[in-house]
């Protein structure tokens, strides 16, 4: 029997990436959000989350990941990233579609959109972190 093949959209389906090589779709419904926080996902393992987000406006809060490093694709638009490195902020601007930043594991950031930006996440999503942005 095989599984779904697609098509999918990526902002409403989202992939879980595991460590066995599977690939399984999550659909992103009112429910997703809670479900991913309360292990709802538990039976599907460590792994990584392939998703797309659309951003209009500069994130309101900083996020870290210690599972492992996040790879962040540029697919439209234009934003700068703010790592916290070494004791200050590292600021990394994409501008391009198809530029690529890797957060590593750990590392406090957020991002300035400076063009209404379309991007593609990998996230080893195991105990993110999330902290409010200062105003």
């Amino acid at each position: 029997m095989h599984k779904a093949i697609g098509p999918f959209q990526a902002v409403e389906t989202y992939l879980h990436l595991g460590p066995e090589g599977t690939s399984v779709p999550l659909a992103v419904n009112e429910s997703f959000w809670e479900k991913l926080s309360t292990g709802g996902f538990d039976h599907l393992g460590p792994g990584r989350l392939v998703s797309t987000y659309d951003f209009a406006a500069d994130w309101p809060s900083w996020e870290m990941h210690p599972a492992g490093e996040e790879v962040v694709v540029l697919i439209s638009g234009a934003l700068e990233f703010v790592l916290e490195v070494d004791g200050g902020e590292r600021k990394v601007p994409l501008a391009e579609p198809g530029q690529f930043l890797l957060v590593p594991r750990g590392v406090w950031h957020t991002a300035n959109v400076a063009r209404e930006a379309k991007v593609l996440f990998i996230t080893p999503g195991e105990g993110t972190g999330h902290r409010p942005r200062a105003s």
